[in-house]
């Protein structure tokens, strides 16, 4: 997505691809490479890149290409041929060389593998075939074995509503993945000569095309246009402005605004009531309406759809919240395919996802600015890099479970069963501040081990299968909203035809008639979109918004 514009440059030499070509001289005397440290340093050590000669109009340099300057034990960080520049007036502005930060791509690889991989189906599993908690009773394997699908089905699905799985962090990775990525997009436009009009404009289109096209996605297979803003495409596209503008600006300035908004839309909340009757409503609304589809219910719902707090944290209960009583007045503005119900076609998001989710999540994407900035600068060694990000991002965490306990592990509540408070809760379908910093912490520490496994070390050849997944995030998102269901059944219909052939039930026996079968067909359908990455990289074909 937005995101992919983390590198400079799509023509990439396998396996991985370099980092950018150097396109200006630093702004100050190029440093010398020292000796290697010693140490867990000397283990996190980077290339040198040297500078490639910039092209002027007035006076042309020449010079021995960077790419035989670098040491062999790192291959794949040959820089790309330079590109010449314009000289504008009076010569080409400064702007600092950079290099590919793989471990970015990697880490949006992983997450958007994770996305597509639709849990692999273990949470199905555990719901729809009980027998396979049951499957080695009586064994030594046994003892941990109903342990270890319980924790894959509760880490690879969402949480009801308060809380926090794996699978709930997902969408403030990829989000602290965008704001990681703007300070190499931003160095690469101007070492194309790009001037801030031109990085501005091109900045509010590509919101307007990441809210387009999350529309787009979220209307697909309905009868008519979907607007919902609740997308992650179209949540970037809502608050990625705000994000560019503090982009290159100080860290106490990214702090503060991070509080503003996180103590801004604390109070907001806080202060917000509803009305006895609109709440009548919406319960009304829940036990009779499906909003999905506008038809009744089946059954009435438990009373925790709606009530889930009481006291302090009753303001952040689903669907009678601040958020969710700004999308029933201003969504029903478009136009809707929802059946009317008491004069209003819209009355709640099903899920509790609410539009105003962007204005916290901006938050999400300046903590991974502030990470890009850090590493961009290189002020540091690497392996002091990765300290800083590993260690702010364990104050994040440890920030979050003070002012929330419903995060804490079960282990922590049975040692301390006193620690009961909350001072707002974690609930990641409406993005509260609590939420925000306790996903960014978790963001942050897991961005810092593929940082220093990958850029430290310099281990690139791991990142492959990641990376190339990564480079083309906006394309293999849109395959996954657009044709699973597809590739699925296409498989099993090629899959029957080849059995019948040969005699044997393949598909049968290993998905069809087998409790394991959501995991095999998830399998399957991730191996085909990421070798349609693979193809894509080998052609050099990089869709970039």
């Amino acid at each position: 997505m937005a995101a992919t514009d983390s590198s400079t440059s799509p023509d990439l030499p396998k396996p991985i691809g370099p980092p950018p070509a150097n396109l200006g001289p630093p702004p100050g005397p190029t440093p010398a490479s020292g000796a290697p440290t010693s140490g867990a340093k000397e283990a996190f050590k980077l290339a040198p890149v040297t500078p490639a000669p910039v092209k002027s109009a007035s006076a042309p340099t020449s010079g021995q290409p960077a790419s035989a300057m670098l040491p062999k034990r790192y291959p794949y960080a040959q820089p790309l041929p330079s590109r010449e520049i314009r000289e504008v007036s009076p010569a080409a502005p400064a702007v600092r060389p950079t290099t590919r930060l793989v471990s970015l791509d990697a880490y949006r690889g992983f997450v958007m593998l994770a996305m597509i991989s639709g849990g692999f189906g273990f949470a199905r599993i555990v719901r729809d075939h009980q027998e396979v908690l049951q499957q080695h009773a009586g064994t030594t394997l046994g003892r941990f074995w109903p342990q270890l699908w319980n924790t894959l089905a509760y880490q690879f699905e969402h949480v009801s509503w308060v809380g926090c799985s794996f699978w709930d962090l997902i969408q403030p990775s990829f989000m602290f993945i965008v704001g990681a990525a703007i300070p190499f997009a931003e160095s690469r436009r101007k070492a194309e000569g790009h001037f801030w009009i031109r990085r501005f404009l091109h900045a509010v289109l590509r919101c307007v095309i990441l809210i387009l096209l999350g529309v787009f996605l979220s209307s697909n297979s309905g009868p008519q246009t979907n607007f919902t803003f609740v997308n992650v495409l179209t949540q970037i596209g809502l608050g990625y402005m705000v994000v560019w503008v503090l982009c290159n600006r100080g860290w106490w300035l990214h702090l503060a605004v991070i509080a503003a908004i996180l103590g801004g839309y604390w109070w907001w909340f806080f202060q917000y009531a509803p009305k006895p009757a609109e709440r009548d409503d919406v319960i009304a609304y829940r036990q009779t309406i499906n909003p999905k589809d506008g038809s009744a219910r089946a059954g009435p719902l438990a009373e925790k759809d709606w009530d889930q707090f009481t006291g302090l944290a009753a303001h952040w209960n689903k669907h009678t919240n601040a958020a969710a009583d700004f999308d029933r007045k201003y969504l029903n503005v478009f136009p809707r395919h929802e059946k009317p119900w008491k004069d209003k076609q819209f009355w709640v998001n099903d899920g509790g996802y609410q539009t105003l989710n962007f204005v916290p999540s901006i938050a999400t994407m300046i903590f991974g600015l502030m990470a890009g900035q850090l590493l961009f600068r290189r002020r540091e060694t690497p392996f002091s890099n990765f300290r800083w990000l590993f260690l702010g991002g364990i104050v994040c965490i440890l920030v979050a479970m003070a002012v929330d306990t419903t995060v804490w592990p079960d282990a922590l509540r049975r040692l301390i069963p006193q620690a009961t408070w909350t001072f707002g809760p974690a609930v990641k379908r409406i993005w509260t501040p609590t939420w925000t910093v306790y996903s960014a912490g978790w963001a942050m520490v897991i961005f810092a081990l593929f940082y220093g496994v990958i850029d430290g070390w310099g281990w690139r050849k791991l990142a492959f299968p990641l990376a190339v997944v990564g480079l083309n995030s906006i394309a293999i998102y849109c395959l996954a909203q657009l044709i699973k269901p597809w590739t699925a059944a296409t498989l099993k219909f090629h899959a029957v035809a080849i059995g019948k052939a040969a005699g044997y039930d393949f598909w049968g026996r290993a998905v069809s008639d087998n409790f394991y079968g959501p995991f095999w067909e998830s399998l399957l359908v991730l191996c085909v979109l990421w070798l349609i990455c693979v193809w894509m990289w080998w052609r050099k074909i990089f869709i970039r918004i």
